[in-house]
């Protein structure tokens, strides 16, 4: 009997008429059988199909592999977008650098093609790797899930047609339908933790149920329903948790249930894992739970990929830190858009510190914008004397990994003018006095 998979036909169908869908095809047995049921119903049901193929270049076969791809996305008047990588830029961890350039190839098709669906081969088997992986490891509730049929991607609906099929079914169902596919070698091989799993682990579960990823399957929805139902009571408390710019307020975070920190926390991490590599266990999840529940004002943690992870001021901080600190040596004779701040020139007088007032007869110009110095200080508007910068920065609860990225306004002279946001110098005009400069500043949050 010829293998059809007539339920995830059906169901494409619904789903996809008149519809413009992104197929992840890496040439593999289940890439090909998801391309070949998707070409099976594009025609009756209005469907363009767009097949996104990565050649990563790593292989002998890599290259015979992408013509096999689009000789036979061709072949069924399917959009063939390939791309090749030429460089990786962390070779110590391959997979998730390939990842990373993966999803960046799709997100600019979907862009492209303005597609409403991206499809993907993952399947039973990868389910219950996946979630046999996370549990050896230790993760979150959200972690145990492993992945979804269907997500929300970048602005596109992610689909996994294959969810509830085995590899060795869609090998049995490209053979009996004499769709072309390749094998990984790679896949064979113990070095890799999935491997292992796979090849040694996965069997012998199978020995005891064959249809073991179906009850893997089953366990991920039902983890699924009970994490959506809390992440919704946590959405609903959000609006109580954060102040007028956003900021979560970690007194306020650390007051409710312990379970909507997690769902909160899990949330923030696994829109980072989209777009960059942040690989954590159970042991680093629970140290950044602890950390916002200490009495510290100011605590933080280091997580891998150089992300930092804690509280500053009261405010939960969870961001990658600067490599090297942003060099500010600008000539300020136009608009200034930086990575922190941007300084406009303008015609509209403000009173406010996120404005200053010049006259050109009290400064040497031009006017620069520079990083902080050991040992600065300002003349404070209003003010007899001087105060040390970091002293402002400490009083305004300027965070720490601010302070080195912040731009000062200067003279020619060196003198400081202008802490922008936080403190006017002496040289500051009122409306009433003569002025021939405004700037305003604008934060980047």
């Amino acid at each position: 009997m010829v293998i059809l998979m007539k339920e995830e036909q059906e169901k494409l169908s619904k789903l996809l008429k008149n519809k413009t869908v992104i197929v992840s095809c890496s040439g593999g047995p289940d890439s090909m059988a998801l391309l070949s049921i998707v070409n099976n119903i594009k025609d009756t049901n209005n469907v363009k199909v767009v097949v996104a193929h990565v050649n990563h270049k790593v292989r002998e076969e890599s290259d015979e592999e992408a013509q096999m791809v689009e000789k036979f996305a061709k072949q069924n008047n399917d959009i063939f977008e390939l791309y090749e990588i030429k460089e990786y830029h962390d070779k110590t961890n391959f997979h998730e650098d390939a990842r990373k350039i993966r999803y960046k190839f799709l997100k600019e098709l979907k862009d492209k093609y303005n597609a409403d669906y991206l499809l993907t081969a993952h399947h039973g088997d990868d389910l219950t790797e996946t979630v046999l992986m996370r549990i050896t490891r230790g993760s979150n509730l959200k972690g145990y899930i492993g992945f979804k049929e269907e997500s929300d991607w970048e602005n596109i609906k992610l689909l996994r047609p294959l969810i509830r099929r085995t590899k060795k079914y869609l090998e049995h169902y490209n053979i009996e339908n004499n769709i072309p596919y390749r094998i990984d070698k790679t896949n064979y091989s113990d070095e890799y933790t999935r491997n292992r799993y796979r090849n040694e682990i996965i069997p012998l579960l199978k020995k005891e149920d064959e249809n073991i990823h179906l009850k893997y399957l089953k366990l991920s929805t039902e983890l699924n329903k009970y994490y959506q139902f809390v992440k919704e009571l946590v959405k609903k408390e959000e609006k109580n948790i954060v102040d007028d710019d956003g900021n979560i307020i970690v007194s306020k975070l650390i007051n409710l249930p312990s379970l909507y920190q997690e769902v909160l926390i899990g949330e923030m991490i696994a829109d980072i894992q989209l777009n960059d590599y942040l690989p954590l266990n159970d042991s680093l999840f629970n140290d950044m739970l602890n950390v916002i529940k200490s009495s510290k004002t100011n605590a933080l943690i280091d997580l891998p990929n150089n992300y930092v992870f804690g509280k500053e001021y009261d405010k939960l901080v969870f961001k990658k830190k600067v490599d090297s600190v942003e060099s500010i040596d600008y000539i300020l004779e136009n608009d200034y858009i930086g990575n922190t701040f941007d300084i406009i020139f303008t015609d509209d007088f403000d009173s406010s510190n996120n404005c200053i007032a010049l006259s050109k007869n009290d400064i040497k110009l031009p006017l620069k914008l520079r990083n902080r110095k050991n040992g600065d200080t300002i003349e404070v508007l209003n003010l007899n004397g001087k105060k040390k910068v970091n002293d402002i920065f400490i009083d305004s609860k300027v965070p720490s990994h601010k302070r080195d990225i912040y731009p000062l306004l200067v003279d020619s002279n060196d003198n400081i003018l202008w802490i922008p946001g936080i403190k006017k110098s002496k040289f500051a005009k009122a409306k009433n006095e003569k002025y021939d400069i405004i700037l305003c500043c604008k934060e980047k949050r």
